[in-house]
């Protein structure tokens, strides 16, 4: 027993001395360890630890994603406003503007991840995208000034607009889709970017990295809270031009800092285009359909070495069963095929799950979409039926939109109640070391069970103001004696919500993607945003087509004193339990992704990078 300790202890004490004699020579050479995924500085020289990305970069970027959300929801929180006060469009015409206004800003994400993935990189998609939303801004801010709020002060509620030309309305509709378009393909973009800046093969760094997605979405909700109440408060007394001019000033400070931190960043360099690369598997797997596969799985698949993956900026993919006919794309059939390698008749393994990968994901992207539908009813629905509530105290008057502040606080007040309180008690509680606590599917499972909730308070709120309201009225804002700060209830149960599911879905995409599809998995959280305001404009358009038939006003007719938004909300919920349900099957059926990881990796003073090994994870 002794001497099997004095022997571990002489073994602990040779491989102490080799480290240190490591460490000293990279010393005398000019070595510094570099990251282990992959990154690469501004140069194009694998990245150095100790000199790029980590918090420094990734506080430069949150505050740029601060200050950009700020800009956009400068125009956004109070769009539905702005037509129907400006633009005099009714409420459900509005409300349908602004969803697929919305939509469309995010299914841009998917442009932006398609150029960012394939040809330009995160950063240089991120600097122009954000070039485009400041142009955007401008033109806007400009049509404002120069030809919709006239006379000055209009829209507040009181004064009328005047008419508009078909010219004046072709400009507003251009520069709001120019912001739609940059800030579109920023978003996805800017949220791998900056998770890009924390190594996850670093154990420390990981840990960080899964903390910046939380702080990421509390930044976006911080630069929201400025819009949503100081500027949404100008905006609602008719004060447009000085919202919109706020909001380019933001924007564009928003664009230098992210300029300003140019020699921190670490990059992944783009993989080229992915379309090729899954079309070349469907493709040989089509050719080999009569192909048997090995009785062993993926060990005598066709793979490349990990360190060829490495040099392009990715990780080898270990193989899982499912999707087997598209297996057959890595069957070796004959020496001729391996030595040729004929990309579309023989696919390594790693190539064919990415494509599975993106397979696994569509399911559950699908079921984030009913949820999507909820929460875009903030932005619309909700602001209307404020807009109907008392909205006053005393001689001050709230601005409807600006009861989104309260989401935003309860998500400000949830990410520090999930990472500091629930995480520990659930890791506690079952006796888990992984610090990481609920996973990102559990958690998205929780955000739709709080949304459920959110649209049932909506309803019951919507019922009692129905029940105050006074349906005779000619302007209905502020026809209800039931007071507008009943909606604090929906409003932070949403923000609660939000920090499980999108929080979730931002981490859960991100992990997910191969290291070539970062930037669709992040667009892919956007694009869920996206497809639930537009079917939000579907399903309201269906839901009036129904309900106004017989003579009736519709659910959510122009005068809500008439209509039952309440029943609306409660179709909602209804719709997002029965979505709950397919969700929870496909959450049990889904299989996580796993890579092979690099275990070493140093850089010589000449910038070049020494062979890493690698080890499985």
């Amino acid at each position: 027993m002794i001497l099997n300790h004095f022997c571990f202890f002489v073994h602990f004490l040779s491989c102490l001395l080799a480290d240190l004699d490591q460490i000293k020579k990279k010393m005398v050479k000019g070595e510094e360890d570099c990251t282990l995924d992959g990154t690469v500085n501004q140069h194009g020289r694998p990245a150095a630890r100790k000199r790029t990305g980590k918090w420094v970069a990734g506080i430069l970027i949150l505050v740029n994603q601060g200050l950009a959300t700020l800009a956009f929801f400068g125009v956004g929180v109070n769009l539905v406003l702005f037509l129907t006060r400006v633009l005099g469009q009714d409420n459900a015409d509005a409300a349908n503007n602004v969803s697929k206004w919305t939509g469309t800003a995010y299914i841009f994400s998917l442009l932006g991840a398609f150029l960012s993935d394939s040809y330009w990189g995160r950063y240089k998609t991120c600097a122009i995208f954000q070039a485009i939303f400041v142009a955007g801004l401008v033109l806007m801010s400009l049509s404002s000034y120069v030809f919709l709020g006239k006379p000055a002060g209009c829209g507040d509620k009181h004064t009328l607009c005047g008419s508009h030309s078909t010219f004046q309305i072709a400009s507003f509709y251009v520069s709001i889709y120019l912001i739609a378009l940059g800030n579109g393909g920023y978003q996805p973009n800017i949220a791998t970017f900056g998770a890009d800046q924390f190594d996850e093969e670093d154990p420390n760094e990981g840990l960080s990295k899964v903390a910046f997605f939380s702080y990421f979405y509390l930044a976006l909700n911080l630069g929201s809270l400025f819009s949503n109440t100081i500027l949404g408060y100008f905006e609602d007394q008719g004060m447009w031009v000085l919202g919109f001019w706020a909001s380019t000033g933001s924007a564009i400070l928003a664009l230098l800092l992210f300029l300003i931190g140019t020699p921190r960043y670490r990059h992944f360099a783009p993989k080229g285009n992915p379309l090729s690369r899954f079309c070349q598997v469907v493709v040989a797997a089509t050719r080999k359909w009569k192909a048997e596969l090995p009785p062993n799985g993926g060990e005598y698949l066709y793979e490349v070495d990990g360190g060829d993956y490495l040099n392009t900026g990715g990780r080898k993919i270990f193989h899982t069963r499912g999707f087997q006919f598209l297996d057959k794309a890595a069957v070796i059939e004959s020496k001729e095929h391996r030595e040729c390698h004929d990309p579309w008749l023989l696919c390594p393994v790693t190539q064919v799950e990415e494509v599975k990968c993106v397979l696994r994901l569509l399911p559950i992207w699908l079921c984030t979409i009913p949820y999507s539908v909820v929460f875009t009813q903030m932005a619309s629905l909700f602001v209307e039926q404020g807009a109907a509530m008392k909205t006053s105290i005393s001689n001050f008057h709230i601005p409807p939109a600006s009861m989104s502040s309260f989401d935003i606080l309860s998500v400000a007040a949830f990410v520090f109640i999930y990472r500091r309180v629930l995480n520990h008690l659930y890791t506690r509680a079952l006796g888990k070391s992984s610090p990481r606590g609920l996973t990102e599917l559990q958690r998205m499972g929780t955000g739709l069970v709080i949304a459920i909730l959110a649209m049932v308070a909506a309803g019951i709120v919507e019922h009692f103001r129905l029940r105050r309201a006074q349906s005779s009225c000619i302007s209905c804002e502020g026809s209800s004696s039931l007071s507008i700060f009943w909606q604090v209830p929906q409003y932070v149960l949403i923000g609660a919500s939000e920090v499980f599911m999108y929080v979730g879905q931002l981490e859960f995409f991100n992990s997910q993607a191969p290291d070539g599809l970062k930037t669709f998995g992040s667009a892919l959280y956007m694009t869920s945003i996206s497809m639930g305001n537009y079917v939000s404009s579907l399903l309201v358009t269906v839901v009036m087509e129904i309900s106004t038939r017989d003579k009736m006003p519709g659910w959510i007719p122009g005068n809500l004193n008439r209509g039952h938004l309440d029943r609306f909300f409660f179709l909602l919920a209804a719709l997002t339990a029965a979505d709950l349900l397919v969700y929870t099957a496909c959450a049990k059926w889904y299989k996580y992704i796993k890579f092979e990881a690099n275990k070493d990796c140093t850089i010589i003073n000449n910038g070049s990078l020494l062979q890493p090994s690698v080890s499985p994870v």
